[in-house]
């Protein structure tokens, strides 16, 4: 006698794999694999260059990139190899490994994003600048409004002057339940954490890896331009720190208001009152911390053409003091300032050197992003389409005044922004074409570096390719929906502003 076999349960269907947006190395992948096949399309193409190696405006004209297909092949294949030390031939303007002539790749901002890792690993490992936070925090916990305001001036300034941003997702744990003790919701520690460093970011002043990578792409010091953007600094700062204590002041009045909504257990919050009063900082510390203001103090001093900036002429004899440091100085000093940092804290032998080599192994993402990108503009040098590309351009921009120039380039970069969050990918990639489009729009190239980085920095605001927004939003449980129903009339302000801002300051020039 047989039994049938006993009835299986349904299958449930598989679970469908959400779509994760590809990495900022993977889309500059494609995208050099994308120019290497466009330019057997795009005709070859220069401008006559004049002593400076600037483009002369109406001097384009055809020529034979006298490339092979294997010469394009192996242009491809080296393409990250030139990235890094690429080698320019003075005659010809080809770019290769084994040539002679001037550096083109970035090896040298590679060694200095790498050196910048390695500090910024340093002080967080003495545990310094998270327990300073922590005390500002817990100090105005009873000034809603003072404590919003002095953190979010805090991550502002950390993130103008060396891109702080994804260093904020270590304070939810801190902020969220703060701001809920104070009688506000989620939104608010959202709003405090991301807009107040990811407007710091937005003009940044000497952020190496938007402002630095950028500039140096442009062909330009670090610090020119520095007025405009920390006016913009200034007022940008103020607006977003306003609109996000304005919020709070209405949720706090009415919290049926409130956008985020509130958790179970979130409103008994308040009724529980303080939270624990965080460490003291040590004599160690504040010693650390004195030693990192000074670092990017003396950073700022040394880039800085103070001659230009204090004359407003940018061709002024430079004063006797001014350093005019690039980014080999920088490179060395921030190596330097990480191995003084270290000694301050009394970091061992053993823990310094491994925290400084894991501080720049974490930063070769970053650094591997500005390789490839720069690989990308030695295709399209070797191939001869840059200044094809360039021209086409020009024929649009053609007319403008030098104010709607300055708006076009920020308003062509926020497409750009949303396909390469990485802002020194983006910049590596953009430069090479927009700063001689400002030679011949009549514009500072440190404008167009302003109105560059203000698009990237605009859209880094909300988009949710970045870990900064939707790493936020996730870890203070706030749906992005609804996060971005906050940001939006801000947004909107944040857009006219710069757009007056970048018009400004292509006027002034």
């Amino acid at each position: 006698m047989t039994t049938s076999a006993p009835e299986q349960a349904p299958e449930e269907p598989p679970a469908q794999k959400r779509f994760i947006f590809p990495s900022a190395l993977t889309v500059l992948a494609v995208v050099t694999v994308a120019v290497w096949a466009l330019a057997f399309l795009i005709p070859s193409g220069q401008y006559d260059r004049n002593a400076d190696g600037a483009p002369i405006e109406g001097t384009y004209h055809r020529v034979d990139s006298g490339q092979s297909f294997v010469d394009r092949l192996n242009d491809l294949f080296l393409a990250p190899v030139n990235g890094l030390y690429g080698i320019q031939d003075a005659k010809t303007g080809e770019v290769g490994p084994g040539l002679a002539g001037e550096l083109y790749g970035s090896a040298g901002v590679f060694l200095f994003v790498l050196a910048i890792g390695a500090f910024i690993t340093v002080v967080f490992a003495t545990g310094a600048l998270d327990r300073g936070i922590a005390r500002l925090a817990h100090r105005l916990r009873h000034r809603g409004a003072l404590l919003i305001a002095g953190v979010m001036l805090v991550f502002s300034l950390l993130g103008s002057v060396e891109g702080f941003a994804e260093e904020t997702l270590g304070f939810y744990g801190l902020m969220v339940p703060l701001m809920l003790a104070l009688g506000y919701d989620r939104m608010v520690a959202t709003g405090t954490i991301i807009l107040g460093a990811g407007i710091g970011v937005l003009c940044s002043t000497v952020n190496p890896f938007a402002t630095g990578v950028a500039s140096s792409a442009a062909g330009i010091s670090l610090g020119d331009g520095i007025v405009l953007r920390a006016i913009m600094w200034v007022v940008l700062t103020a607006v977003t720190i306003a609109y996000v204590i304005h919020y709070a002041k209405r949720v706090q009045k009415d919290p049926g208001r409130s956008l985020s909504g509130f958790l179970p257990g979130d409103r008994e919050h308040r009724a529980t009152g303080d939270a624990e009063e965080p460490p003291d900082l040590t004599a160690l510390h504040k010693a650390v911390l004195v030693v990192v203001t000074l670092v990017f103090a003396f950073m700022i001093f040394s880039v800085v053409p103070w001659a230009g900036a204090l004359t407003g002429d940018a061709d002024a004899e430079p004063y006797g003091f001014e350093l005019g440091w690039s980014f080999p100085e920088l490179a060395a000093m921030f190596l330097v300032a990480a191995v003084v940092v270290g000694l301050v804290a009394r970091f061992g032998e053993q823990k310094l050197s491994s925290t400084i080599i894991q501080g720049a192994a974490d930063f070769i993402s970053p650094a591997l992003v500005i390789v490839l990108a720069r690989g990308v503009t030695v295709i399209m040098n070797n191939s001869k389409v840059t200044d094809t590309v360039l021209h086409s351009i020009e024929g649009v921009v053609q007319g403008t005044s030098s104010g709607l120039f300055a708006v076009i380039v920020f308003i062509v970069n926020l497409p750009l922004a949303f396909l390469i969050p990485s802002t020194s990918g983006h910049a590596t990639l953009a430069m090479p074409i927009l700063a001689p489009l400002a030679d011949f729009a009549g514009v500072s190239r440190a404008v167009v570096v302003t109105a560059w980085q203000s698009a990237s920095g605009w859209m880094n605001l909300w988009v949710p390719t970045t870990a900064v927004t939707i790493g936020g939003v996730a870890l203070a449980k706030v749906g992005y929906n609804k996060y971005l129903r906050f940001v939006a009339p801000l947004l909107g302000i944040l857009f006219i502003l710069i757009c007056g801002f970048v018009w400004a300051g292509a006027v002034m020039t």
